[in-house]
């Protein structure tokens, strides 16, 4: 049973805090401890090993949780649009022409929003992420008001890092010079650098970027030791315009600018060809896959399953959920399994990728492509105490399997989580976020919703009723 009594420091953090149950630990050698523990003290992870010896090592800690509890690093989602597409969640109907739901729907939404509406996107997006496990979220850079979107995050607890629009091209909304550009993203990268809310560099991508941009926001990004990232290939529309352009494919073109390095992550990068999946791994540039997203919209990833070919390389691969009207589900094991599935399907080799892998590019593969394994992504002795404990007691979980990372990879999802700690802090205490009021929340959302839609001026549609065959 789980005891309830909490032992609180004034700023929310566990004193002498001891969580219980199965660890799956992803740390270098992938222990899986039954019967284990975890000991925090503040925001660090103190202790790490079975349950006897780390409760005789910190006899007046106060236990939580039992031998029945599974408990994992908190997972890691590498792209994700915190505001925009939240409001209009599952609205975009998923059978338009390649691009038009960019252009006829989500820019438009971005360019309506308002400084209100990126807080209360973001509050619920972050708070869906946090009950489904997800306690790192790296933006994808469409954020008009980081200011609002880093109050959400400290409201529900979550770890963030923060984009900004970046883009210089054509007449969308926040696009602007290189030089404006470059001096929002640099201002955002000073306003936040901490350890739970901090800020990369973030360009739209695709051919919305001129080469100047693109150059000046890598350097930028290297002399602030941070990552640049940015939306590159996801179908073949962005091959065919690099190559009318400058003649090159995008990938060949942006290294030989000086764009890809270790301190790039390419997000999608699903249609490359073989010159640009070396250079990924040359350069050895971080490729973030959003496989939901990929189905969700049509675009090929059955037929160009480089991610795996990378992962194989050794390249350096993470999982991201994307949007609310493209991954739809804010939830990093759902994205876990489908890679998983794809892997074995695409490449017509159960042998290739399996749960194991799949649970390490949520966790501590993830962590490491991008550049934030010496915080997070395993249950470690130093680091960061980001732990999601699923409670097994629900109708999916009997009998336990011999394996716990296939059962919950294969058989799970975010709807066993039931506590989530972020930096030693519980953000989630028995399926609920405590830093969100719900009620409220989910009332402010449909007001907005319906003001957005209009100061948009889009039509929302349904395929409801379905209409009978016409003769």
């Amino acid at each position: 049973m789980q005891d309830d009594r909490r032992s609180d420091n004034p700023d929310g953090s566990r004193a002498g805090h001891i969580i219980r149950g199965t660890i799956i630990t992803m740390d270098p050698e992938r222990r899986l401890i039954d019967d284990g523990a975890v000991a925090l003290a503040g925001d660090q992870i103190i202790g790490v090993g079975p349950a006897n010896e780390i409760l005789a090592s910190f006899p007046s800690s106060i236990v939580t949780g039992s031998a029945a509890d599974l408990v994992v690093p908190g997972y890691i989602n590498g792209h994700q649009h915190l505001t925009g597409d939240r409001l209009i969640q599952s609205s975009i109907p998923d059978n338009l022409a390649p691009g038009e739901s960019i252009f006829s729907w989500v820019v438009p939404v971005h360019a309506a929003h308002t400084p209100d509406n990126d807080e209360l996107s973001a509050s619920l997006t972050l708070a869906e992420s946090l009950v489904n496990g997800v306690t790192s979220t790296f933006e994808a850079g469409t954020v008009a008001h980081p200011d609002r979107v880093a109050a959400a995050a400290q409201q529900v607890g979550a770890r963030v890092t923060l984009g900004t629009w970046g883009w210089d091209v054509d007449n969308g909304p926040f696009a602007g010079p290189v030089d404006e550009v470059i001096d929002r993203q640099r201002q955002l990268l000073t306003q936040f650098n901490g350890p739970l809310v901090s800020s990369w560099v973030a360009l739209i991508g695709h051919d919305l970027m001129s080469d100047e941009l693109a150059t000046a926001a890598s350097e930028l990004a290297k002399s602030h030791d941070t990552k640049l990232t940015f939306h590159i290939s996801p179908t073949t529309s962005d091959v065919d315009s690099y190559l009318a352009r400058t003649g090159k494919r995008p990938l060949v073109h942006l290294d030989e600018l000086g764009v890809l390095g270790p301190h790039t992550v390419l997000a999608h990068a699903v249609h490359l060809d073989d010159d640009e999946a070396q250079r990924v791994l040359a350069s050895q540039a971080a490729v973030v896959s959003c496989p939901w997203a990929y189905l969700r919209l049509g675009q090929g990833i059955t037929r160009e399953f480089r991610h795996l070919q990378l992962w194989q390389s050794a390249g350096r691969l993470a999982l991201g959920c994307d949007s609310e009207n493209a991954g739809d589900s804010v939830d990093g094991l759902r994205v876990a399994a489908l890679f998983t599935g794809l892997a074995k399907d695409c490449s017509v080799d159960p042998t290739v990728f399996g749960a194991h892998e799949g649970l390490e590019l949520l966790t501590i593969k993830g962590a490491q492509a991008l550049g934030v394994a010496d915080q997070v992504g395993s249950i470690e002795v130093g680091k960061q105490a980001d732990l999601v404990v699923h409670d097994r007691t629900g109708v999916s979980w009997p009998p336990l399997g011999r394996d716990p990372v296939l059962q919950l990879v294969w058989g799970n999802d975010g709807r066993s989580v039931r506590d989530v700690l972020v930096a030693g802090h519980l953000v989630v205490r028995d399926g609920k976020v405590l830093g969100l009021d719900l009620e409220a929340a989910t009332i402010a959302a449909a007001e907005a919703a319906e003001e957005l839609i209009a100061r948009a001026d889009i039509e929302p549609t349904s395929c409801w009723p379905m209409l009978p065959p016409q003769a």
